[in-house]
């Protein structure tokens, strides 16, 4: 029982409607971007034990630097939003072939996955291209259903 003139729990007060956020269409390209610099620190940081133990005998400053590259590739997946973001994965990619350096592994890993930024880059650029044509099958309207022909 509830009194005179008070809302039961479970009504909802009457005000205005929560605000929708616009769709965002390139939310997924994103969310693969994050997800490509996350596999790459994580197969960057696995080329430490390569990179100690082969060739040319990586020390504590080697070592150092693959961490923080790893470390600013995850940073980066934070920063994905920001219109600069592009230039900053670039600069990580140089710095991951420069790691031949270091380790021919690290290097070839930096050649890898540019190669996968750069099927990224064009999938991107392909989004915007047809979004902007109007061709995106989201962007296309629904044909109506045909009439059934008469007497059926």
């Amino acid at each position: 029982m509830t009194a005179a003139g008070a809302t039961p729990p479970d009504a909802t007060p009457a005000g205005p409607a929560p605000a929708v956020r616009p769709p965002d269409p390139e939310r997924g390209l994103r969310g693969i971007m994050s997800a490509t610099l996350l596999l790459q620190a994580i197969t960057v940081l696995l080329s430490i034990p390569v990179a100690v133990n082969t060739g040319r005998e990586v020390g504590g400053v080697g070592v150092t630097l693959i961490v923080l590259l790893a470390v600013a590739m995850i940073g980066t997946c934070a920063l994905i939003t920001r219109p600069w973001v592009i230039t900053a994965i670039a600069v990580l990619q140089v710095l991951n072939i420069a790691g031949w350096v270091l380790s021919a592994w690290l290097g070839i890993i930096g050649i890898v996955f540019l190669l996968v930024w750069v099927a990224i880059l064009w999938m991107r650029t392909e989004f915007r291209r047809r979004q902007a044509a109007g061709t995106l099958p989201s962007q296309q309207r629904p044909t109506p259903p045909a009439d059934p022909p008469a007497g059926t």
